[in-house]
């Protein structure tokens, strides 16, 4: 166990990290994403991100440098006279453009309906491309999952149009969901529009092939929007597309402008450049000018210097290079880490078969250790974050508060930073755990 320093210096910064500021009158205290409480908690204890000392299992980017294999990295930008103006706010159209083309190129080749740079809208990250989508929504009931990414929660709360309406995914089934659950969803609860994460952030359950084909389906002939996060359609260890390949609804749309399916990628996971904050969504045309004309009130649209220095990272030869050298770098962290939670303890109620993330439940450690929330707070005290489950059973507006989380009892661990990061934080944790059995 670490000491925390007792220098005046430190002990100033703790002081300014850990005092709650005076209410100010007018406004809400809002309240921060999983990532965010546990990078904020772990603050308190002198957590710095460059502090080589702290293991970060809890991060939600993946690691930033090179990778054998893998194309020269990105170290500089040229800024042209013309990028001291505003970019467009649905983007640059050549980068557009070169959207259309990769998704044609990987998902579309031989149909007849091809994406056209109409079909894309940039923006300055992921959050700010779904925000724009849910400003979009009209007055409809939206089905989201339980769990689901924790950002969602205050995306779904925040917007008054639409009403969220939870679908519970049972662990006991591996977090299934076919074909005929989604029909029984959409036409029971009246749903419009359907938002999920593929691959599942934090399940890593991956839909795919004839299964991500028959829910395509089921939305065009059951007229719901089909809206997905597919920050993580790179990191894919299962399945057909698992060898140097990717997933995406895209593959299974028939007419680009009329299936109500809507994407949402950048360059933040599947690219490793999470610091550009370039993202871009694809759908048909009409829903790009809608989610154009929210971006032109909510964010005015992004970087135009990091828009044009991200179109020759979209050549399809430069993804299948980076994609391939990130699963093997990525599917080497995912076996140690799954292989060394099995031996502390944990349960996995899956392995992931697509993101960098193990979902995996604390049932079975010590009792000390054997609620999620605990599990964090004393795996702080070896320098190491992971992210309690109960921030993944999304509660828009918290309308369900008053009750325990189903999900207490599970941890999220990231394979994101470097393969030797990973196993020191799972040395510690290793250790921390024989402690509490011994």
């Amino acid at each position: 166990m670490f000491v925390r320093s007792a220098a005046p210096r430190v002990d100033a910064t703790f002081q300014r990290v850990s005092e709650s500021p005076p209410h100010v009158v007018g406004f809400r205290s809002v309240p921060k994403t999983g990532v965010i409480f546990v990078t904020t908690e772990a603050a308190r204890l002198g957590y710095r991100g460059d502090d080589p000392s702290w293991v970060n299992l809890g991060q939600g980017m993946p690691e930033t440098g090179p990778l054998p294999g893998a194309p020269e990295r990105r170290g500089a930008v040229a800024i042209e006279p013309g990028d001291q103006e505003y970019a467009p706010v649905a983007g640059v159209r050549e980068l557009r453009e070169a959207v259309a083309e990769l998704y044609n190129q990987l998902y579309r080749r031989g149909k007849a309906s091809q994406y056209t740079w109409e079909n894309v809208a940039i923006a300055g990250g992921g959050r700010t491309a779904l925000t724009r989508v849910a400003a979009a929504l009209g007055e409809v009931h939206l089905g989201h999952f339980l769990p689901d990414y924790t950002a969602y929660e205050e995306l779904l709360g925040i917007f008054k149009n639409f009403v969220p309406m939870p679908i519970l995914l049972e662990r006991e089934r591996g977090y299934a969901f076919g074909e005929a659950d989604l029909k029984r969803e959409v036409l029971g609860r009246g749903l419009s529009a359907l938002l999920l994460s593929n691959p599942s952030n934090p399940t890593g359950k991956l839909v795919h092939g004839d299964d991500l084909a028959a829910w395509v389906r089921a939305c065009r002939e059951l007229g719901c929007a089909l809206i997905v996060d597919e920050f993580y359609s790179h990191y894919v260890w299962t399945g057909p597309s698992s060898e140097g390949g990717t997933v995406s609804a895209a593959a299974y749309v028939d007419d680009v402008d009329r299936d109500p399916v809507v994407l949402i990628d950048g360059l933040t996971k599947n690219w490793r450049y999470p610091g550009w904050r370039v993202s871009w969504t694809v759908g048909p045309r009409a829903v790009i000018e809608s989610a154009a004309s929210a971006g032109s009130f909510l964010d005015g649209g992004g970087s135009r210097p990091l828009q044009r220095a991200a179109i020759p990272l979209l050549d399809p030869a430069h993804v299948a290079a980076e994609t391939a050298a990130l699963q093997r770098a990525f599917g080497e962290k995912r076996r140690v880490m799954i292989a060394r939670l099995l031996a502390m303890g944990f349960e996995l109620d899956r392995y992931p078969e697509g993101t960098f993330y193990c979902w995996a439940s604390t049932r079975a450690l010590p009792p000390s250790l054997s609620d999620g929330m605990a599990f964090f707070r004393a795996a702080l005290e070896e320098k190491v974050i992971c992210v309690p489950g109960e921030f993944f059973d999304v509660n828009p507006g918290k309308r369900r508060s008053g009750r325990p989380s189903r999900f207490r009892q599970h941890v999220r661990f990231s394979f994101g930073p470097s393969l030797a990061a990973c196993v020191e934080g799972l040395d510690r944790l290793e250790r921390m755990v024989s402690r509490a059995r011994g």
